[in-house]
Parts: C-alpha cells; structure tokens; sequence
C-alpha cells in the first residue's frame, strides 16, 4: 500500500489522466478502501485541486476547473513534449508569447529530472527557429473567438480588409485555424449568407457578444482540407487541376501548402489543384516543381504553356552562333 503522500500523488494523476472515475475504481486502483478514496479527495481539495463528486449509482469523482491553477502532475512524455513546444514558442505569432514562454519553461526547467532535462537541451540544441516577421495576435482576441465558438454565440467585430477598406461584421464563428504564422477565424457571415475566413490580425472583437445560435453543418468534414482548397485555389481567377507523375508525398515536399492542395490517385501519381490571378505564374510554378504532368484545367494554361515554352527557346537560342533560323524566329519553334 502506498504512503499518505506518494497515494495522494498517485490520486492526482487519475484524476488527471481520466475525466470521470467511479470511488469503487478509484479504491481499487489505490488498493484501499472507498473511505480512504473520500479522505484523500478532501486533501486534496485543501490543497486547492477542485475535484467535484457526485454520489449514486453513477456517481464518482472529476477534477474540475478552479479559481487557480494548481501544480500539475506530467509524465516524461508529457514534460517534454511541454518543454520543446515552450522552447519553439518564440517564434510564434500571438503576441508577447516569447516572454511568456521563457517564464513558464523557467519553472518547468526547475523541477525536470537531470534525464529529461539532458533531452529537452538536447532537442534544442539541435533545433533553429526561423524569424518571420508579420503582425501578430492578441491572446485576449483568440481567447474571446474561442469562446464564442465553445459557447456558439454570435460575434460582431471590425474588420480591415486587404485594401484597407473597414467594415463591422456579424458571424456565427466555428473554428479557429492556424496556419504558419496566420490564425483566421472560419465563419458563417449572416449578412452574406456564405462561409467567410477572416484573419484574425485584422479583426477587433466587440462586446457583448451576440445571442446563442443553432450550430449548421459544416461544408466538409475534412476541413482542414477545404479551408486550404479555398486559400490555395477558389479565391483566384485561374484554378488549375493537373496530374501529377509523382507520389502525393513527393509532390507534397515541393508544393507548399499554401500554394496548392494534393490529392493521392495511387503509388505513382497525384492530382494537384493550384490557383493564382497570373497564367505566368501557374506556367512558372508547375514547371519548376521537377515533375512530369498533365494540365486537365483551365484551357488557357495550356496555351500559356505553350507561350511561354516559345519565349525560352528563343532565350536560350538567341545568342547560340550557328542557330536555325527556325530556333531563332519570332514565332518560336514548331509545337504539337
């Protein structure tokens, strides 16, 4: 049977690790009796740890939300896996959460075992976060966004658009998502009628929120992936599809996420969908990704390709002494 302490300790990471326990589970995992599971969760109440109970067929034990934070009991995966992220977090894009993070890995660094801290050193030293310059978020926005989606209230906010042009907008908010160093906020707009994303760096909250509203479907399950279709492809005048005479993972380590989505077809190709407002740049960006491919829409980038095919060969044969005049016409060479 464990000591008064170690089993107190024991109790807390139960409680922790599992929402709901029953005394009759508790007491077993324990090795000790249910009146010992009731003193013990008084302790630990005295220590500040609100733990609700319920009693009855059904009832059992939950660590609750408090007034403060408690310590917190982590296991070695967990305190490492809390440690790199604090080390990585300056990087990232709310702000003041480099200082943040520093303090909260100060603390943590105190009262790591020599081992876990030899391999949280080890991780870091072995890691480069890269600056990116760009505005940041405010941890009060991000707060206030994520509660109205927990709590599916309406959110009114300002809002500065890509031209600069400001309105006030009214939504139904559903999720937040990140990507890089942008966070946007995905959204119903009520006056629209339509899905919107909004980035979450030009948007000002406004208080109180809205009334409570009935949550719609989403328009994908997977969305992730219809979140980047619609940055990558859907907002620009020239979509693109190809086949790709690559795997999806290989195509994927080319084509960054914010430029194009990967859909696998089997072993040795890909479907890529890709936009932007520029036939140039489509033409430039499949042909520098390094894979054979077939361009199924829009017809206008076949052209273009053909276009700009011409344009390099009479590049790269204008100067070349002893060139057919054909190589160097102002037509171009012969296409299919």
């Amino acid at each position: 049977m464990l000591e008064t302490s170690a089993r107190l300790l024991r109790l807390l990471a139960l409680l922790q690790a599992h929402r709901d326990w029953s005394g009759a589970e508790l007491a077993g995992r324990l090795e000790v009796s249910p009146r010992t599971v009731r003193r013990d969760v008084d302790k630990l109440r005295l220590l500040g740890y609100p733990i609700n109970a319920t009693g009855g067929v059904g009832g059992g034990y939950q660590l609750a939300a408090g007034a403060s934070l408690p310590p917190l009991l982590l296991d070695d995966e967990e305190a490492v896996a809390v440690a790199v992220g604090l080390r990585t977090a300056a990087g990232g894009a709310v702000t003041g959460i480099a200082e943040t993070s520093v303090r909260a890995l100060a603390k943590l660094d105190q009262v790591l075992p020599s081992r876990l801290r030899h391999q949280v050193s080890t991780l870091s030293s072995a890691m480069v976060t890269m600056p990116m310059p760009g505005p940041t978020v405010d941890p009060s926005t991000l707060t206030a966004i994520a509660s109205a989606v927990r709590d599916h209230r309406r959110l009114r906010f300002g809002y500065v658009s890509h031209d600069g042009s400001e309105s006030v907008r009214d939504v139904e908010p559903y999720r937040l998502v990140t990507g890089g160093r942008r966070w946007y906020l995905f959204a119903w707009d009520t006056e629209r009628s339509d899905w919107r994303r909004f980035r979450v760096d030009r948007l000002s909250p406004r208080v109180p929120t809205g009334p409570r509203f009935v949550p719609r479907p989403l328009p994908s399950d997977d969305l992730a992936g219809y979140f980047a279709l619609g940055m990558t492809t859907d907002r620009h005048r020239y979509r693109a599809v190809l086949t790709m005479h690559g795997s999806a993972r290989a195509v994927a380590d080319e084509v960054p996420p914010t430029l194009g989505v990967v859909e696998p077809v089997d072993d040795d190709t890909c479907v890529l969908r890709i936009g932007s407002d520029s036939l140039d740049h489509l033409a430039v960006w499949v042909a520098a990704f390094g894979f054979e491919f077939e361009v199924h829409e829009p017809p206008e980038l076949v052209e273009h390709l053909r276009t700009l095919t011409a344009r390099l060969h009479r590049a790269a044969w204008r100067d070349s002494p002893g060139a057919a005049p054909s190589e160097t016409s102002q037509d171009g060479p012969g296409l299919p």
